[in-house]
């Protein structure tokens, strides 16, 4: 089991997965009957002994709560991580309107995360069928050790980073609006798995954490909730205020992603980057 075999595997199931395509029986509105939802997936892979998955444990990265790769599986030498990249038509309903996430998006961001989860799954059942015991972080009962946190603020941190580990592994870089910039763009969703195979680690082709961002200020002007600002980023809290009105509006549905559309990364990584 090789890199190229994972990631035929991982292109295979978002292509072929009826879970990608919106049926009529589940659509908001006739619109959307039909629509895909993610385009083929990037893979990057990472050490487990990486250095920056030590610094993530730092106070000015994540903090003491960030369990390491090894700490969810000792034996562990991967980490793979990736990113679905959403296709045009979420794309392009979220821009319709940029006061309240679309139909399409709401599907993008509810569904769309369904189908990640049984992405993850999908493939580390392949990694324990072919003998490597693997982990999903964000499906382990040990991910929202925090979520009863007495402090508001805390409910925001988690033992593991999709985004963070997708930096690790050489996927891209952050964004002023805390997404990760990849080749694909930052709109869309990532997952991650840890896993005993051993696959060598790709390299990044970045060293600062916002390389890839141009600080252009798009996203700024595009949040309803004036919870970015060219000065401080992103405000988790104000952003998460915005989304609890958003579900009360689409229940059970909720999202917005305005940071994410109609701003220079949406797709790709900014012109002036000269990446290979």
């Amino acid at each position: 089991m090789d890199k190229q075999y994972f990631i035929k595997t991982a292109e295979d199931f978002v292509e072929n997965s009826q879970d990608n395509y919106i049926t009529k029986e589940i659509a908001i509105s006739e619109n959307v009957v039909g629509m895909k939802i993610f385009d083929a997936p990037i893979l990057a892979f990472g050490s487990v002994d990486d250095e920056y998955f030590t610094l993530l444990k730092q106070p000015s990265a994540i903090g003491k709560h960030f369990m390491l790769p090894k700490e969810w599986l000792p034996q562990s030498k991967t980490v793979i991580s990736f990113f679905l990249p959403f296709s045009e038509a979420v794309k392009k309903g979220n821009r319709r309107n940029m006061s309240w996430p679309s139909e399409e998006w709401l599907h993008g961001r509810i569904e769309g995360q369904s189908l990640l989860n049984k992405l993850c799954m999908h493939l580390k059942s392949e990694l324990i069928n072919a003998g490597y015991n693997s982990v999903v972080p964000t499906l382990d009962e040990r991910f929202w050790s925090n979520a009863n946190h007495p402090n508001h603020e805390e409910k925001f941190t988690s033992n593991w980073s999709e985004r963070h580990a997708a930096f690790v592994c050489g996927l891209g870089t952050f964004g002023l609006s805390k997404g990760l910039i990849t080749k694909k763009g930052i709109s869309g969703r990532l997952g991650s798995i840890i896993t005993e195979l051993y696959l060598s680690p790709d390299k990044r082709e970045y060293e600062n954490i916002y390389e890839y961002c141009s600080m252009c200020g798009k996203c700024v002007k595009n949040c309803p909730a004036n919870a970015i600002s060219i000065e401080n980023g992103k405000n988790h809290i104000t952003c998460s205020e915005f989304l609890d009105k958003t579900m009360e509006k689409h229940k059970p549905r909720y999202g917005c992603g305005k940071c994410q559309i109609d701003v220079p990364c949406e797709s790709r990584i900014p012109k002036q980057h000269n990446v290979k």
